[in-house]
């Protein structure tokens, strides 16, 4: 029999204000490797804690931080709001709040505080490519659609990446794709960038029916597992 399920809100401190997140493990036994599960620009929707919720079932301490804690917690289905709620976060921002989330995630007994990895998706795919960039805390990356840094933060991808597009992406272009492909064989970097035909922008998104792609996404699922399962264990 599986262990129980444990999912709950929980608040903690970061540099700048007290940060909220969705937290789910199984209960019991030694401490598990750690996802960060970033959300996109809806805020930390049902949809991102169903994600932290998957990761958990699959034996991961799933953490999704709400990077909009600065913004008063909020969540929206409005693209004119999300848009406006993630033009208010500084980039330097959310990294900063995610930084405190590894901090906090390494204070946590059932958490492993060797093996932490990181997934996002739309503007949680930017800073899931980001952040190992930044921190060498982070073992294993699988971004979604979310925007490539520069040249030179690249130089300092410091895990292995497995980075999901959708062909017909409207906001991400292939343009900056094809440069982060490229960037990895420059810069001698493990990854894979895998582009799925016929695709939208959020097409893993199961609660949009315009862009969700069942077969694609479940592919897309079964790479990061196998990612995250060579990276980080569980």
């Amino acid at each position: 029999m599986a262990d129980e399920l444990v999912a709950q809100d929980v608040m903690f401190r970061g540099r700048h204000c007290e940060l909220k997140a969705y937290v789910a493990h199984q209960a019991g036994g030694a401490p598990r490797p750690a996802v960060i599960v970033v959300q996109e620009w809806w805020g930390l929707d049902d949809h991102i804690r169903d994600v932290a919720r998957r990761f958990a079932q699959e034996g991961y301490f799933a953490v999704a931080p709400d990077l909009y804690s600065r913004q008063g917690h909020k969540v929206t289905k409005d693209p004119n709001i999300a848009g406006q709620l993630m033009s208010k976060l500084d980039k330097g921002d959310g990294i900063e709040d995610l930084l405190s989330t590894v901090a906090w995630i390494k204070s946590q007994k059932e958490a492993n505080p060797a093996r932490i990895g990181v997934i996002g998706f739309c503007m949680g795919g930017g800073y899931a490519m980001l952040l190992p960039c930044v921190s060498k805390d982070i073992k294993a990356a699988a971004p979604f659609y979310g925007e490539v840094p520069l040249d030179e933060q690249l130089r300092n991808l410091n895990c292995p990446v497995f980075y999901a597009y959708g062909e017909n992406d409207g906001w991400i272009t292939r343009k900056e794709v094809d440069r982060l492909a490229a960037d990895l064989k420059k810069f001698n970097k493990r990854g894979e960038v895998k582009i799925y035909k016929g695709c939208s922008h959020g097409f893993f998104n199961d609660t949009r029916k315009d862009v969700y792609a069942a077969a694609e996404a479940r592919d897309a699922w079964q790479n990061v597992l196998s990612l995250f399962k060579e990276n980080l264990g569980a």
